[in-house]
Order: C-alpha cells, then sequence, then structure tokens
C-alpha cells in the first residue's frame, strides 16, 4: 500500500526491533523498514543485525505522519477526491446542527464538484469559511418526537 499511515503507539517502550520483527509489529513488509532506514530511520550504532530503538522509531514515524498533514486554510474544506484543501462551489455551504453548538458544514469541491464535510461549531463558522455565503439548515426529526405505535395491531378494528 502507497503511503500506508502506520500507528507509532505500535512500537513498544524500550524495546530494541529488528528490521523484521519491526515489520510484523507494523504490519509492513521489511523492505519499507529498509526503505525508512535510507529515508533517516536510526539503528543503534555498532549492533549486527540492525536494530532500531523504540524511542527512535516513535519520533521517526511521528515525525513522518506530521509531515503530511495539509491544515485548511480559512475558506476551504479537505477534498478527499482531490486530496487538497478547496474553496466552496459558487462560495456556498450548508451547516446542518446536530445540537445547539455543533454540525457539520456540507459543500461541493470546486473542482471536482465531489460533497466535502467537516464537523464544526456553530460560532466558528465565520472563522472556517469568512468569504462564504452558509445557510443554517436544523437536523431532520427523529422518530422519538412521534406517538408511540399501538400494541394491540393484532385485535381487528382497532
Amino acid at each position: 500500500m502507497k503511503n500506508k499511515r502506520v500507528n507509532p503507539h505500535a512500537v513498544k517502550l524500550h524495546r530494541a526491533y529488528s528490521v523484521g520483527e519491526l515489520a510484523a509489529r507494523l504490519g509492513v513488509h521489511k523492505n519499507t523498514v529498509r526503505q525508512w532506514r535510507r529515508e533517516g530511520l536510526k539503528p543503534i550504532a555498532g549492533v549486527r543485525p540492525s536494530l532500531f530503538d523504540s524511542a527512535t522509531i516513535r519520533a521517526f514515524l511521528a515525525q513522518r505522519n506530521a509531515n503530511r498533514k495539509q491544515p485548511c486554510p480559512p475558506g476551504t474544506l479537505y477534498c478527499f477526491r482531490c486530496r487538497a484543501p478547496r474553496p466552496p462551489a459558487l462560495g456556498m455551504a450548508d451547516f446542518i446542527a446536530s445540537n445547539a453548538t455543533v454540525g457539520n458544514i456540507r459543500a461541493i469541491c470546486a473542482t471536482c464538484e465531489t460533497m466535502m464535510h467537516r464537523k464544526a461549531r456553530r460560532a466558528a463558522i465565520p472563522t472556517i469559511l469568512p468569504s462564504c455565503d452558509v445557510q443554517i439548515m436544523e437536523a431532520p426529526q427523529r422518530l422519538n418526537g412521534r406517538s408511540p405505535p399501538t400494541l394491540n395491531c393484532d385485535i381487528e378494528g382497532a
């Protein structure tokens, strides 16, 4: 898998891992661990076969995952198809309230026309989408607001 995110917390603290052990622990191929070594993962010096300290592994993987993040600047939402922050089409978005303070922002990507979503507080909408027209909608009513069904449904004429 290309660019698979590996959880750095899967590595146990206070342990040294060989290439094979580390690959098995993280669910990647041994060649992936060797590639990480070429990219900057430092083994314990003077030890053969190559062993990696758990603190070094965690720091390397955390840095690698942090480098992939793409924060959304104001006026954009993250589009999963484009894999980049994009502005809403025509500068319009919908806010569907889940409760009194939180809801989902929904908009169409201006580039690929895919639906983009983001969970946000109602008070934060002007800072997230400052130049966009956001229509605030209430959530659809749930079934719990209806009268209970009759329990004598098998009786004729009821």
